[in-house]
């Protein structure tokens, strides 16, 4: 289990990015985190990932703390991040040099191969399309098999028919060995689509407002009523959280919907 108890971070330079977040995410499962501009998603996620460990709190994975990067979290930025000079196949190995080598050309080949780029082996980063490097991306993030994958916008650069194309291929994957993964995203669908639950987050400093279930089953159609109610409720909760940010900007006044959410 993923366990997060009041996680806070303060940057040298005063700013109060996150206030003390906390949450426990269950083995397999797939949690969005999802909010306005500058409400610490990214920096929630690099916590996490203890890439920029929290000022206060921590994070505990099975019983281990987290202060520093770890083999058992893998993550995926927006950009996939490919080292240049080398090919393909190098890059998706790139975090394997431990492993003897017979091993980690089988991992190199099943983990290209679970991305359907198997053919793309041998050629440089700058000859594959976005869609194809951030599919490259996401193979070097599962070869070690982690435990937990961190996704922070990993399609947001993407056009929408790849971008739909990358949501149900990450899907695939993750029913291979359903390993948990947190996805920071700005777009309500992507979140409803991927996630069984969403957290939405406010700013100043950032804190999660909502936590919405997404019980529908897996494909899940767009189109349907389900979708569309679970999509209304995700919608509102946003609306309430910068609501609740504006009027705090106004000399702390208290809405009628604060007062429905703290009921």
């Amino acid at each position: 289990m993923l366990t997060l108890e009041r996680v806070g971070k303060t940057y040298p330079n005063g700013v109060h990015a996150l206030g003390g977040v906390s949450l426990e995410v269950e083995l397999g499962e797939i949690v969005a985190v999802i909010g306005g501009s500058g409400c610490g998603k990214s920096t929630l996620l690099r916590a996490i990932g203890g890439l920029d460990p929290a000022s206060e709190g921590v994070v505990v994975l099975d019983g281990e703390r987290i202060t520093a990067p770890h083999e058992k979290i893998g993550i995926v930025f927006q950009e996939p991040r490919l080292l240049p000079w080398l090919k393909v196949a190098e890059n998706v190995g790139f975090g394997l040099e431990d492993r003897p080598k017979a091993e980690r050309a089988r991992r190199v080949a099943a983990a290209l191969d679970r991305v359907g780029l198997s053919d793309k082996a041998a050629v440089w980063p700058r000859e594959l399309s976005g869609g194809q490097a951030q599919r490259v991306a996401i193979a070097r993030a599962l070869a070690p098999r982690p435990e937990v994958l961190l996704l922070d916008e990993p399609f947001s650069a993407l056009d929408a028919f790849t971008r739909s194309d990358l949501q149900d291929h990450l899907l695939d994957l993750w029913a291979d060995a359903k390993p948990t993964l947190l996805l920071v995203t700005h777009d309500v669908d992507e979140a409803i689509v991927l996630a069984d639950r969403v957290m939405v987050m406010c700013p100043r400093p950032g804190r999660i407002f909502d936590k919405i279930d997404v019980d529908l089953p897996r494909p899940r159609n767009r189109q349907s009523a389900a979708f569309d109610l679970v999509k209304r409720r995700v919608l509102a909760a946003l609306d309430r959280s910068l609501d609740r940010i504006t009027r705090a900007d106004d000399g702390g006044r208290t809405t009628d919907n604060e007062r429905q959410i703290a009921q």
